[in-house]
């Protein structure tokens, strides 16, 4: 069988590529794509060529092929329908942490079944929903804490969207591209530019991949504050005053990274288990459809990629969470 699949050949540059498909052997599925997210933050950097050689073991994805700089045929975000394959999955909509590609066979144990109540193009953010859930694991937020989340991209957002469901937690989201409150607003969350986010907050979850950011997270924090950083900086270097309030205020700094359950749950919960979560917290939420778009056609990619990636500047709004559509 033939498929297509979108590999990135250069820095800035895509192209569609001709597979050929073998059947599904045993524990493996057939999955025709239905749709498929741009993670932008990663993608950004793997699109750029900036990730670094240290990291690139580490920055793989499950079903990548190719290798990093170039070529590489990267992402994480694809759902689809199963074609082929064990009985009990064979015509489900399934989540699979799969690259950008119009037909593929995948292991069975890396496909989730989507639930009926989370239509195809919400399902693409299951990884960053992902995301999301071990960041509050790694956080342990606590009941009338004042927290605060810095950078109103996807994974900030739905990190927002969590944590605005614990009962007496004070919360906000800041971003400096104001446009990004409308989105806020959709999820029921109060929304600053910096230079308005309240400080001494006992929570601060970093999430802009800037080090400005990460800075403010710094100057706001209360004593014995936690900061737990989600974003990740690739090739760059930050630099951070550590010999300011830092040491006097006791603040605490770890990194959340989605490659290993959270440490407070690693005991209790497998990663497939966290994938479940995940997708069943997207379920009846509408309001999450407000981190989705443009929708842009699969043949389309290789035109549109860099396009999608690009940054906000004046008058251009960055997306969140670009999504692309398979026939």
């Amino acid at each position: 069988m033939k498929a297509s699949a979108f590999w990135t050949v250069a820095a800035g540059r895509g192209e569609l590529r001709a597979e050929t498909l073998g059947p599904p052997g045993p524990g493996e599925v057939l999955v025709r794509a239905v749709a498929s997210g741009i993670s932008r933050g990663t993608e950004r950097l793997v699109w750029e060529g900036r990730v670094p050689p240290g990291q690139r073991e580490a920055m793989r994805a499950p079903l990548q092929r190719g290798e990093f700089p170039f070529p590489v045929k990267y992402g994480y975000s694809a759902v689809g329908v199963v074609e082929a394959g064990p009985a009990e999955l064979l015509g489900r909509r399934v989540f699979c942490l799969h690259p950008h590609q119009d037909r593929f066979v995948a292991p069975a144990a890396l496909c989730q079944a989507v639930p009926d109540t989370v239509p195809d193009h919400r399902a693409v953010l299951a990884a960053n929903m992902e995301t999301a859930v071990n960041v509050l694991w790694d956080a342990q937020p606590r009941l009338g804490e004042r927290a605060l989340v810095i950078g109103a991209g996807v994974v900030g957002l739905l990190c927002a969207f969590l944590l605005a469901r614990i009962p007496g937690l004070d919360l906000t989201v800041c971003d400096t591209d104001e446009r990004r409150g409308a989105a806020a607003a959709r999820l029921g969350v109060r929304f600053a530019r910096p230079e308005e986010a309240p400080r001494e907050c006992d929570l601060l979850v970093h999430a802009s991949a800037t080090e400005g950011g990460l800075r403010q997270a710094l100057r706001h924090a209360a004593f014995e504050a936690r900061i737990v950083e989600a974003s990740w900086f690739g090739d760059r270097e930050v630099v951070l005053p550590l010999g300011e309030a830092f040491h006097a205020r006791r603040l605490s700094l770890v990194s959340s990274q989605v490659g290993a359950v959270a440490a407070p749950m690693r005991a209790r919960r497998t990663r497939a288990e966290r994938l479940a979560l995940a997708l069943a917290l997207l379920g009846e939420n509408d309001c999450l459809d407000a981190l989705l778009g443009p929708s842009v056609p699969f043949e389309a990619l290789p035109e549109m990629m860099g396009r999608l990636l690009e940054p906000a500047a004046p008058g251009r709004p960055a997306p969140l969470c670009p999504v692309i559509t398979y026939q």
